[in-house]
């Protein structure tokens, strides 16, 4: 079997792998869950139709562009609950958030 996607589908990938600690970076705990995938679902959704744009070829293919940004969408649910989470990558994330927003005691 040989898998022949271009570099701007690789590249994809790996930032939809990454878009949940980028959401966690950008949220504290305290944030809703239901506003954090929302977040997730418009950088997946800005990441699929960038890889169409950035995919070779001459045409922009808009059904394209939504079947990678759902794909994209589904791998950072994934990553998050079965790689990030369970790592506590997550959780380190939104540390990181929230110590740039609680003041410290004196």
């Amino acid at each position: 079997m040989n898998v022949d996607l271009d570099k701007a589908y690789w590249i994809g990938l790996l930032v939809s792998v990454v878009l949940p600690v980028l959401v966690g970076l950008v949220t504290t705990r305290v944030t809703n869950s239901g506003l954090k995938g929302v977040l997730l679902l418009a950088l997946s959704t800005l990441n699929g139709f960038l890889v169409e744009l950035g995919a070779p070829g001459p045409d922009y293919d808009f059904q394209t562009a939504v079947v990678l940004s759902l794909v994209a969408f589904g791998t950072g649910v994934l990553a998050h609950f079965g790689l990030w989470k369970p790592a506590g990558v997550s959780t380190k994330a939104q540390e990181v958030g929230s110590k740039a927003t609680t003041p410290t005691a004196v």
